[in-house]
């Protein structure tokens, strides 16, 4: 199923470009599509650099239903990966119009755009924010929908919901959403990594903008949680596997392998890890200090969560392979190549 186009939005992000990476690497063809809102188009070159290929790539903000639509009339592609959106769980609960109208308006657009030309298959970048605070661990894909804990992770259940109801209501669309927990890590080529642009809302890139000396101080939301050392615990994977993931759901696709026209799927490490025993795990694995301190809790976030990979690992013959040390160490290395 290789040689076949696949459009990537948000495909010069961080995850989106490790999944364009592999998507080249598995032999497709990949047209971008980003608003520049949170990366540079450099990363083209980086991905050429690591692939010897530099895919197309279209400046395109989804909200522009007409840009859209021009540009599904100008080329067919086989599948679509939908990552482009507005991330960050603190940023939605102070400015939630933005996160509704960036990820559900061009969700839609997307999709209206897919059905009129004919394209089938959309594989969705969804979150296990979906499940909000849940009441068993580990989670698995029969685990109950909680009510969100942010206006972002309403905007991954209402997308959900979209490509739900879309796959029922029209024969030609089929979706695959991929649950992943929290992504870490950089590419082995230290190329390409996290860097979002301004302030970063993610632990790991303000941990190493802290340890380089480029912010003064980590912020440690909350201390008394209902966890082993009181501070929150995330299951962490590592991007390229998560990007891995993204080329078996392509391929599934492509290959008519889905057993239902709407599936999904969690994608974590299957471990759960608290915020100090990242810092700790990142101190170890690359001899650096950290300079943190405890704050309070922040809007939004929820006390633990960690993945159950089983429907994963029978259905896609996906599991995670990169450890976290691995995660520590290519985080490091990528920050590194930034500052020389």
């Amino acid at each position: 199923m290789a040689d076949k186009t696949i459009l990537v939005t948000g495909g010069l992000g961080y995850i989106g470009a490790h999944t364009v990476v592999e998507l080249i690497q598995a032999g497709h063809q990949v047209h971008i599509v980003d608003d520049l809102s949170n990366t540079e188009e450099v990363v083209l070159d980086r991905i050429k650099e690591i692939t010897g290929v530099k895919p197309a790539f279209t400046l395109l903000d989804l909200r522009d239903g007409v840009a859209v639509e021009a540009l599904f009339s100008s080329q067919f592609f086989d599948g679509v990966i939908h990552f482009a959106a507005s991330k960050s769980v603190g940023e939605s609960s102070t400015d939630p119009l933005l996160y509704y109208d960036n990820n559900i308006s061009g969700l839609v657009n997307l999709i209206a755009s897919m059905k009129k030309h004919g394209v089938s298959n959309i594989v969705f970048s969804s979150s296990c924010t979906v499940y909000g605070q849940p009441e068993v661990l580990p989670v698995t894909e029969q685990t109950p929908i909680q009510p969100a804990e942010s206006p972002y992770g309403n905007t991954k259940k209402i997308g959900e919901d979209i490509l739900r109801d879309s796959s029922r209501a029209y024969e030609n669309i089929n979706a695959i959403a991929l649950r992943y927990f929290n992504p870490i890590g950089a590419h082995s080529s230290s190329l390409i990594g996290e860097r979002p642009k301004g302030i970063p809302n993610n632990l790991m890139p303000y941990l190493m903008q802290v340890a380089t000396g480029e912010r003064e101080m980590l912020s440690v939301f909350g201390n008394d949680y209902d966890t082993p050392d009181g501070t929150a615990v995330r299951d962490y994977i590592h991007v390229v596997d998560l990007a891995k993931a993204h080329v078996i759901a392509v391929n599934r696709q492509l290959e008519k392998k889905q057993k239902t026209a709407y599936e999904y799927f969690n994608l974590g490490s299957g471990s759960g890890f608290s915020v100090l025993e990242i810092i700790q795990s990142f101190e170890k694995i690359n001899g650096v200090k950290v300079n943190y301190q405890i704050a309070d809790r922040r809007d939004g976030d929820i006390e633990k969560i960690y993945a159950d990979n089983t429907y994963a690992t029978e259905e896609l013959g996906w599991t995670a392979q990169l450890s976290l040390d691995d995660m520590m160490s290519s985080a490091w290395n990528w920050q590194l190549k930034l500052k020389g």
